[in-house]
């Protein structure tokens, strides 16, 4: 190599492969750092979730927040006007038990409505597609045009056969007891129903929650119509009905909400306590599903027979988990691969982390390294001038070639000069300038031994050189090849 040559090809080897941006010797696979999400921000139902989804009500809130007023200023007006005049004629224990009742109600209330009523979580994809297979094939049809699966199966319940529907929304088959709200879009595990009071759906988990509240409001509403009631008799019997009246109208205004609402708390109170005592839900109760109408071997497969023990297993058996796991964190399902940096391309780069094993991942960074040094080394070769090719004892390029005979070697010093613009015709016009005489082209002279010194400008990149202005993807390819062989001894 001449003096100096090495240059050029490192510096070009180095702007090529930047070891301060992502080098092919580096994975490609790199994780994207994104933040982790819970999966209460991508639920499907229609609910609204509080406090880093603690909270999860149904979307219609508004009868729910009229509830929370009306309780509230009731109970307040209560407090303020009525129990200190009662604590005073009566018995201090007045407002302490109506206190009690205040806080269980409004602790049972928020336990309703602010829980997960068992939603059961939407089939996934490939679940979905699973059943799908399932249904085909137990129907005898694995291909064909488009067919909607069926929408019952049938299961023994303590012998008596319960449908088992399906929901085209979550894509499951619905458990007993369990039904679709059209409110909250999601099926609900033993859905009651839907209760726009308490902003939320009545199912499993919630069920016992939502009887103590309309229950012990129910003794609430009793309790303070009936001390209401007594504080205006008791003032009327000093002053007259309508001094006492005009004396304490806030105790006007809490018996008229009191007397409208006490009729409809107290008998939701008993349909409820017969729906527990008889283990049903409102949902079947008023689709008649056990009634027997329907036939006289139709009876309710979840009764216990025992109107203690079916009340014991609604209020006191334990709750069950929650199914969706609405705090927890999504996770991802293939690891999301960074796109290169310094403008080469890299094979695999889109292809996932196990599919490319180690092995796979050095041969790819090897091609990458020996292609970058091969591209500029070719690009860069300085050309040759006339007082590089001029050697001491041998013709320049001035003079003319010597004639040799068929079959001569043609020592490599009669080569012209090579430069980027010229071309096999400049280079080889041998038989029509010089008729009598032939000569042997490059390829096919040998070099004779001996010819050429070490320090000899005519290396083998030269003839490279020529080689590529015949065929530049044929040059580039055994460059790669020529380097590979260096690397490897």
């Amino acid at each position: 190599m001449p003096p100096g040559g090495g240059g050029p090809m490192k510096d070009c080897e180095y702007s090529q492969i930047s070891t301060h941006s992502s080098s092919p010797m580096e994975s490609p696979h790199k994780k994207k750092k994104i933040a982790a999400r819970r999966k209460w921000e991508v639920f499907p139902g229609r609910n609204k979730f509080f406090c880093n989804g603690r909270i999860m009500m149904a979307r219609q809130t508004g009868v729910f927040y009229l509830t929370l007023i009306l309780i509230l200023v009731t109970s307040g007006l209560f407090f303020a006007f009525d129990c200190p005049y009662l604590a005073v004629k009566i018995t201090p224990a007045i407002p302490v038990v109506g206190g009690i009742l205040f806080f269980f109600v409004m602790g049972t209330l928020l336990r309703t409505s602010f829980s997960d009523p068992g939603v059961l979580p939407r089939a996934t994809p490939d679940e979905a597609a699973d059943l799908e297979r399932q249904i085909d094939i137990a129907n005898g049809t694995s291909s064909g045009g488009y067919r909607p699966p069926p929408r019952t199966k049938e299961v023994i319940i303590n012998g008596q056969t319960v449908k088992l529907k399906y929901c085209f929304t979550c894509k499951i088959f619905r458990p007993p007891r369990a039904s679709h709200c059209s409110l909250c879009d999601n099926c609900v595990e033993r859905f009651d129903h839907h209760c726009p009071w308490v902003g939320n759906c009545v199912g499993k988990r919630n069920y016992r929650f939502f009887y103590m509240f309309i229950l012990s409001l129910s003794f609430l509403t009793v309790f303070i119509f009936a001390f209401v009631i007594t504080h205006v008799i008791l003032r009327s019997q000093q002053t007259g009905f309508l001094n006492a009246l005009k004396d304490s109208p806030a105790s006007v205004l809490e018996a008229v909400v009191c007397f409208f609402s006490v009729w409809s708390i107290v008998g939701l109170s008993g349909f409820h306590t017969y729906l527990i005592s008889s283990n049903q839900t409102t949902n079947e109760d008023i689709k008649g599903s056990w009634s027997n109408k329907r036939g006289k071997e139709n009876y309710n497969p979840y009764s216990y027979g025992n109107i203690f023990t079916n009340c014991c297993v609604a209020l006191c058996g334990p709750i069950s988990p929650s199914l969706i796991d609405r705090r927890g964190y999504i996770q991802p399902d293939t690891p999301q691969p960074a796109a290169p940096s310094n403008g080469i391309t890299m094979y695999g780069a889109m292809q996932s982390q196990s599919d490319m094993c180690d092995q796979d991942q050095c041969i790819q960074s090897t091609k990458f390294v020996l292609q970058a040094a091969a591209t500029p080394l070719l690009q860069s070769e300085p050309s040759l001038t006339s007082d590089e090719m001029h050697l001491p004892g041998k013709p320049g390029l001035g003079t003319p070639c010597t004639s040799l005979t068929l079959g001569q070697p043609t020592p490599p010093s009669s080569m012209p000069n090579l430069t980027a613009e010229a071309t096999l015709s400049d280079i080889l016009p041998l038989k029509d300038e010089h008729g009598g005489h032939q000569f042997l082209t490059p390829d096919e002279a040998p070099t004779p031994p001996r010819m050429l010194g070490a320090g000899s400008p005519l290396t083998h990149s030269r003839t490279m050189h020529v080689l590529g202005l015949a065929s530049q993807d044929s040059l580039h390819e055994d460059s790669v090849r020529g380097l590979v062989k260096l690397s490897s001894v």
